[in-house]
């Protein structure tokens, strides 16, 4: 039975084990098993055109399901170590953007129309398409900037960099919530960060998911101790679950109006609202596939993504599965790199992510546990790992290297990775322009770049067009 599953995960050809393939899966599950707590937050603090909100149990629930479904369909059908749940992002713009426009039931028919669009243009080959025509420092780029961006976030959840409130100077950020570090919290998730890069300098086997269970085992006890006010640890509390099981709530599955929006609002702004969501979720996708290949070694001699097909189909049938579960758009995730991190290089892992992704559907309160200041480290961790991918960009050509930076440097600066990308590809293109090589640009990297300009400038589009 080993060696069927070894055979067709390819799991001793591509110089992993069972045990790695395993920790892998866990390390990703418990790395970015905040979704389920943060999901229903957003989600549900919004309310519809008519003032209804979603239920939080059932949010919970949903937000469990498609991330288990289809994390497990993402290991056996594209066979790498990639987790699928709700994008963050995506569910800002459903909650804040569409949902006030209409009701939940229409918002959520979008994201079915957006899901099957992108299907479609898998299907067509255009997605691939445009993947294979990035340049290679391009794609490591991305790698880079993803890095620094999950490490930001890292920094961010934890508390150990905040946003100064109110403040119009031009400092933007600043460490801890005064200027300082203070509070258990921050000194949790600081003592996590040690231990998991002396764990990683020691190359011990599991180093990430030790740190994690450590430190939220650390983070209970003195949450218990020093008796510290739920709000300081943020989302997620460390303390012992009153109950392990919870019955979970199928409510809002496919309560979904696929139609519905085109009777509340015009065509035009359904448009601009489905377009988008597909930009951002295309080009997350994209970034985050590419980056975590990279990572794990899969990318071929041309610096292909195996399987890449399979993989993207998958992800469009995601968003489609979100959109009917009221969960939002489900998408590929950055933190699958915590497994790669752990070794993990083929589908298994994903399988094992999304068999926790399922037990969480009745252990929510145990999948709820880890707070953020004891995951953050893996996100820093995960950050140099990937940030290792400078390395091979040509910062001796500025056609390469200046589009390769500002693809790095917005990614974190603006907390998306779709904006990164979105200005590399548009200053690639003007750089080659105006040197001469216009010719040397790829078709559709021209066409995606100027998609990235009406990105960028939806704004004023919509302005233009009367949209409001």
């Amino acid at each position: 039975m080993s060696a069927q599953v070894d055979r067709y995960f390819h799991i001793s050809a591509r110089g992993s084990t069972f045990a790695r393939e395993i920790r892998g899966g866990f390390a990703t599950f418990f790395t970015m098993a905040y979704i389920l707590v943060l999901n229903p937050i957003i989600l549900g603090s919004a309310e519809d055109k008519f003032g209804a909100h979603l239920s939080g149990p059932q949010l919970v629930t949903s937000t469990a399901l498609v991330a288990a479904v289809m994390t497990v369909i993402m290991g056996l059908g594209g066979n790498l170590p990639l987790a699928i749940a709700a994008g963050l992002g995506l569910n800002a713009v459903v909650a804040f953007q569409i949902a006030p426009l209409m009701s939940w039931p229409d918002a959520m028919g979008l994201v079915v129309i957006e899901g099957i669009l992108i299907c479609v243009l898998v299907v067509s080959g255009l997605r691939e398409a445009v993947m294979h025509a990035i340049p290679g420092s391009l794609k490591q780029a991305i790698s880079v900037g993803i890095g620094l961006f999950i490490a930001f976030i890292g920094f961010v959840d934890a508390g150990f960099a905040t946003r100064i409130p109110g403040d119009t100077g031009s400092v933007p950020v600043q460490l801890g919530a005064s200027g300082h570090l203070s509070g258990w919290p921050v000194l949790v998730f600081c003592l996590g960060v040690l231990l998991t890069v002396a764990l990683m300098a020691r190359k011990v086997k599991g180093a990430i998911l030790i740190s994690i269970v450590v430190m939220t085992v650390v983070a209970i006890v003195i949450n218990e101790i020093a008796g510290i006010a739920p709000l300081a640890w943020g989302l997620t509390v460390p303390s012992v679950p009153d109950d392990i099981v919870a019955a979970p709530d199928f409510g809002l599955v496919g309560s979904f109006s696929l139609f519905g929006a085109f009777e509340q609002i015009g065509v035009v702004t359904i448009v601009l609202l489905v377009f988008t969501l597909i930009l951002s979720d295309f080009f997350d996708t994209m970034g985050t596939v590419v980056g975590i290949s990279s990572e794990a070694g899969l990318l071929d001699e041309s610096g292909k993504v195996p399987n890449i097909g399979r993989v993207l189909l998958i992800d469009g049938a995601a968003a489609v599965a979100g959109g009917a579960a009221s969960a939002s758009s489900n998408t590929s995730y950055i933190e699958s790199a915590a497994g790669v991190g752990e070794g993990a290089r083929t589908g298994l892992a994903s399988v094992v992510t999304g068999a926790l992704f399922g037990l969480a559907l009745f252990l929510t309160p145990l999948a709820t546990v880890v707070p953020a200041q004891a995951a953050a480290p893996a996100l820093v961790a995960v950050g140099f790992l990937l940030m290792a991918q400078v390395r091979h960009i040509d910062w001796e050509r500025y056609e390469i290297a200046i589009p390769a930076f500002l693809t790095i440097a917005v990614m974190p600066f603006t907390y998306s990775i779709t904006n990164g990308i979105g200005a590399g590809f548009i200053a690639y293109v003007v750089i080659k322009a105006v040197l001469g090589k216009a010719r040397e640009v790829h078709w559709l990297l021209w066409g995606t770049s100027a998609l990235f300009a009406v990105y960028f400038a939806i704004d004023p589009i919509e302005q233009l067009l009367g949209v409001n």
